[in-house]
């Protein structure tokens, strides 16, 4: 870089925060819009788990999903999660699913779906948290990135918190 203002800030480092499994009411079609499709994939339930904390997605939050006309998807995603010890967190993200053509009658495939290698496409989020929780307050004061995955069912991730 020619520009001398450019530090070295080291390599990005992440660790595993935890595992999400959400499963999904059916989903709402909202049509075509002005800017693509709008479908909203509720959550109905769910869990995660990781090293420092662990407990179930609440009904009631959703990803309210824009389908580009390219055949991307753009993530909207706000969740409430009830840790183990009865704890609040509210956690959002964005992100960003392509799945190149080839894979794309199959992702469209209930039956195929869940069959294919999560290294075919891209998905990535970008978990945030809220909580009043004094346990869990760390979590207001991390970024995260995901990598999701289809499951029976419901959408998995991968979270890790960037350090």
């Amino acid at each position: 870089m020619s520009d001398p203002r450019v530090k070295s800030v080291g390599d990005l480092v992440a660790s595993h925060l935890f595992d999400i499994v959400v499963d999904l009411d059916p989903r709402l079609n909202f049509g075509a819009g002005p800017v693509g499709q709008r479908v909203l994939f509720g959550a109905a339930k769910g869990s995660f788990e990781g090293p420092r904390l662990r407990g179930d997605v609440l009904r009631g939050g959703g990803d309210w999903a824009l389908f580009r006309a390219d055949g991307a998807m753009t993530l909207d995603v706000r969740l409430s999660l009830r840790t183990h010890d009865g704890e609040l967190i509210y956690m959002t993200y964005g992100g960003r699913w392509v799945t190149p053509q080839n894979l794309r009658a199959d992702m469209a495939d209930p039956a195929r779906r869940t069959l294919i290698d999560p290294a075919g496409y891209y998905f990535r989020t970008n978990p945030l948290f809220e909580t009043g929780s004094q346990t869990y307050s760390w979590l207001n004061d991390i970024v995260c990135v995901g990598k999701g995955y289809l499951v029976e069912g419901a959408v998995a991730y991968k979270i890790f918190e960037v350090l």
